[in-house]
């Protein structure tokens, strides 16, 4: 079977799509003919297992061309899309389903109703009109990672086939930690990002202030200087300058560091189709608080973290339960943590679900 996953970018500052595309190639390349398509930007992932082409990201200059050699050479059964409302994914579906090509896509959580509502009649709305409902319709099968994902596409009443399929990291390569002594030390690890809910963050711990005297809440991330700048302004005015640390984008082994020192990985998001980085916490062994603007409610039922509402006073009550906890209960969490990861959330499973639904689609 041959494959074709085409994805704007895969800039590891990109965010999790980039590593989403990384660890899918890994597992995914030993199962089918993989090849990868994307544009040319900083800093891109490696890639394993996988043909990677470099094409053209001008739509009136020479994608079209590039993109439509690269079908007929390699004369796909599969073109996988990843993403939404850039003009170069629905233009990269149309020219492979003019060549009879089947077409999984994959929103990647942006067609999810806080992503829509967000500059929705300057941005999304024109573009809605102009192709982007018209490539989901089109598309042989939509993939989404989670089933809230999945009932919110339902929602939208543009396709009805949907796959679910959790994304995964490769656990045999991330160790767990070897203690839950607490460090006090709290890490909020993500694109620093308004979606991102950090500044619900700042604000519980301005509540929280003197029971978290001691802590350090570590920022790692990239983002939008200046909104950088207005979040340490905030943090300034609070009174909380010793406790934040802003530390940029870290990656390799300084990310799993950084994840195994924290007592607990914070992601007060408004809205994640998965959010990896949670999968990578708990596979670390370090609990996680995110919202329920996340699909993790394993984090209760597996006994891991917690699955908040999206506001200062839920996550500072979350905070406040945390505090209470002793070692043991930590451990406890951590490991459970591990063991979700590891059953439900693995790389490899999620490849060979993936390669089931192309031979699905396949006949």
């Amino acid at each position: 079977m041959k494959v074709i996953h085409y994805i704007p970018s895969i800039n590891r500052r990109s965010g999790g799509t980039a590593v989403y595309m990384q660890l899918l190639a890994k597992e995914l390349g030993r199962l089918a003919d993989l090849h990868v398509v994307t544009h040319r930007w900083p800093y891109p992932v490696a890639m394993e297992n996988a043909e990677l082409h470099y094409i053209s990201r001008s739509l009136l200059g020479g994608m079209r061309r590039e993109f439509v050699a690269l079908l007929d050479e390699i004369r796909p059964d599969v073109v996988h899309v990843n993403g939404c409302w850039m003009p170069q994914c629905a233009l990269a579906q149309w020219l492979a389903q003019r060549r009879g090509c089947k077409i999984v896509l994959t929103p990647h959580g942006m067609l999810e109703p806080w992503i829509i509502r967000n500059h929705y009649f300057t941005k999304k709305l024109p573009a809605l009109w102009l192709y982007q409902k018209n490539v989901v319709k089109a598309a042989d099968c939509l993939h989404a990672t989670a089933i809230s994902e999945k009932e919110n596409l339902l929602a939208l009443g543009y396709n009805a086939n949907i796959v679910v399929i959790p994304n995964g990291i490769d656990t045999g390569s991330v160790a767990l930690k070897s203690s839950w002594q607490r460090r006090r030390e709290m890490l909020f690890m993500s694109r620093v990002h308004v979606k991102k809910g950090i500044e619900t963050l700042i604000e519980a711990v301005s509540l929280m202030h003197d029971d978290l005297r001691g802590y350090v809440i570590t920022v790692a991330g990239e983002g939008d200087r200046r909104y950088i700048e207005t979040l340490k302004d905030k943090i300034c005015r609070l009174g909380l300058g010793d406790m934040f640390r802003f530390v940029g984008g870290v990656y390799g082994n300084g990310k799993w560091q950084l994840l195994k020192n924290a007592d607990v990985l914070v992601l007060p998001t408004f809205s994640e189709n998965f959010g990896i980085v949670v999968a990578e916490a708990l596979a670390c062994g370090t609990p996680v608080i995110t919202t329920k603007g996340a699909p993790w409610h394993d984090l209760e039922t597996r006994g891991c973290g917690w699955w908040i509402e999206r506001d200062v006073e839920s996550l500072a009550n979350a905070l406040k339960e945390y505090l209470t906890l002793d070692e043991n209960t930590l451990e406890r969490m951590g490991r459970n943590g591990r063991r979700l990861v590891e059953e439900k959330y693995s790389s490899r499973r999620m490849a060979e679900d993936m390669f089931r639904v192309y031979a699905g689609l396949l006949g």
